[in-house]
């Protein structure tokens, strides 16, 4: 099955190229709002959704689109992409030796239909100084990034623990996602 990412993350390519789907992209102009003064387990799908809408709208009629926006949350704030390297420095601080959920929301949609679904990651960080965040920062990977890290690079440094889905980190949860897909159009990702 083929199916079309609403999404310009290479990291979520990446996830699907490892599990072998066939898939285009087509990015995206909804501007995700974390202000909107929604739960983040809502914020999450309605930006999925909102994303995964605006493909369809382009794609045309009978495509399969696929929308995720992840999110990480602490004490009940959600951290978002740093605006700039001041905000990522201010993320990673507020986070360390902390826990924190990473919440991604996935939205499929075909046609006028659309399945909706979340997955939650609780991430443990180590207690780490000024000294490693200036490290980290000094590579730019924070940027781009809900809560200025990325488990699959150097900011695997950073975190002591995961309980959850490990690909939800990453950006896009695989396993929810290939249930997702058997229930909106009959076939997973396999």
């Amino acid at each position: 099955m083929a199916i079309i990412l609403a999404s310009a993350s290479p990291r979520r390519e990446e996830l699907l190229r490892q599990v072998g789907c066939a898939f285009t992209v087509i990015t995206s102009g909804v501007e995700e709002d974390n202000d909107r003064g929604l739960p983040p387990v809502e914020l999450a799908v309605a930006h999925a959704l909102a994303k995964a809408r605006d493909v369809a709208a382009k794609a045309g009629p009978g495509e399969t689109v696929v929308g995720a926006d992840t999110i990480v949350v602490l004490d009940g704030r959600v951290y978002g992409k740093p605006r700039d390297i001041a905000d990522a420095r201010r993320m990673l601080d507020e986070l360390a030796g902390r826990e924190h959920q990473v919440i991604t929301g996935v939205a499929v949609v075909k046609g006028d239909k659309a399945w909706t679904d979340f997955a939650v990651t609780a991430v443990r960080f180590r207690d780490y100084g000024p000294e490693t965040i200036e490290r980290y920062l000094s590579g730019g990977e924070p940027l781009g990034k809900a809560g200025a890290y990325a488990i699959q690079g150097a900011g695997a440094l950073l975190v002591e623990g995961i309980t959850g889905c490990y690909a939800n980190v990453v950006g896009l949860p695989l396993v929810m996602l290939d249930k997702l897909l058997s229930r909106a159009v009959g076939v997973g990702l396999l």
